[in-house]
């Protein structure tokens, strides 16, 4: 049998294990300089002016959402095509979730969709690239902008993509984009996340939100100073900082990005050609306007094939893949059809669900890998019809 290959998992070496211990020998593990400098140079890398780091891309979306005005009552659209944390972000500050549907080829927010959830009480648009493929930022905030609505990236799949020639996190369309480190995701920190943006007061809420609504700089104080020690707590904020342990890891992680972005799209561009001769799967698409960063590489299913999806990934599961299902509607989970979700609210997002099945694709894999994969694949499909 051979080894198991998971969907996706982290690419750790020697220099990184360096940079860890040296920051765990350093004066300051949590709040010290090796987390400034990773914010700068994150920033610098997508072409944005500001960026914050979190405890986990969970705790970023939490916060963006907050630092734009997201609170009680609101109501905010976002994809059922995504991992659950890019409505729950919204439900913790008490506003209530929208659901546009997704393109069929891209599984991206649709923007004539978007179109027709518009409402009065929308006031934030949160828009996922997924798998790693931007999704037409412009159309979506010209969307918002007829609503005035502020426009988050749930980019958490995307460092290092490009929609029309720019990084995704340029914020060039958008007024906040977030970023997840998690140990699948393209570089680590182990856990830990980040907000992109271009707007200087939103970065002074972010920074105030992940440290307990705290602020120590004299110009922001409501209220006179009683000595040098003297700080305010303006707004609920949490405890979501990231320590230097993280950071540290994370700027190693960073100076490798490109070479594993391009390992990516190598891999994807092999599996792309393979998969041509494989009956019964499409692989995913790449529109023009955009460079998928290959977060993913999400298989569909045609025809027949698509009702056999559970069969086939008990079959690759047993061959020794990681395959995984990326995502069940959100809408569909039991939390939400207690507030009263239906079934039925994204024709095309179920259709995409029924079809749609993640295969292992990272930088560890090699041109063997994905040959197995593809041979396992279609033999497996072979045994269904």
């Amino acid at each position: 049998m051979r080894r198991f290959l998971p969907y996706s998992t982290q690419s750790i070496d020697e220099d990184d294990v360096r940079a860890v211990v040296e920051a765990l020998r350093s004066p300051l593990i949590t709040q010290g300089p090796r987390l400034s400098e990773f914010e700068r140079a994150l920033a610098d890398y997508c072409g944005a002016k500001y960026a914050v780091c979190f405890s986990s891309g969970t705790a970023a979306l939490h916060a963006a959402y907050f630092a734009l005005g997201l609170g009680e009552g609101d109501e905010f659209i976002t994809t059922p095509i995504t991992f659950v944390a890019t409505s729950s972000a919204g439900l913790f500050l008490g506003a209530r979730p929208l659901f546009a549907d997704v393109e069929p080829d891209t599984g991206n927010m649709d923007p004539e969709s978007l179109r027709k959830r518009i409402t009065p009480g929308v006031k934030l648009v949160s828009v996922v690239h997924y798998g790693g493929h931007p999704a037409r930022m412009r159309e979506i905030r010209e969307v918002a902008d007829s609503l005035g609505a502020r426009v988050v990236e749930d980019a958490c799949h995307a460092l290092g993509a490009r929609y029309m020639g720019e990084r995704v996190g340029c914020c060039r369309f958008s007024d906040a984009a977030v970023f997840s480190f998690h140990p699948v995701k393209h570089i680590t920190t182990a856990e830990g996340g980040a907000v992109l943006t271009n707007d200087e007061e939103v970065y002074e809420r972010l920074l105030m939100f992940r440290n307990h609504g705290i602020t120590r700089d004299p110009s922001r104080f409501l209220y006179e100073p009683h000595g040098g020690w003297y700080y305010e707590v303006q707004f609920l904020g949490f405890n979501y900082r990231m320590s230097e342990l993280q950071a540290a890891l994370g700027l190693s992680q960073l100076k490798k990005s490109e070479a594993f972005l391009k390992k990516r799209r190598e891999l994807a561009a092999l599996y792309g050609r393979l998969l041509r001769s494989v009956d019964g799967v499409s692989p995913p698409v790449e529109k023009d306007y955009a460079c998928s960063s290959y977060h993913l590489y999400p298989i569909r299913l045609n025809g027949p094939y698509a009702s056999k999806k559970e069969e086939l990934f008990g079959l690759l599961r047993e061959a020794g893949l990681g395959v995984q299902v990326h995502y069940i509607p959100v809408y569909w989970h039991p939390l939400y059809r207690r507030l009263g979700y239906p079934r039925g609210l994204c024709p095309e997002a179920e259709r995409f669900y029924e079809r749609v099945l993640s295969i292992p694709l990272h930088p560890s894999m090699d041109r063997g890998d994905v040959e197995y994969v593809v041979d396992v694949v279609d033999k497996a499909l072979r045994r269904l019809l």
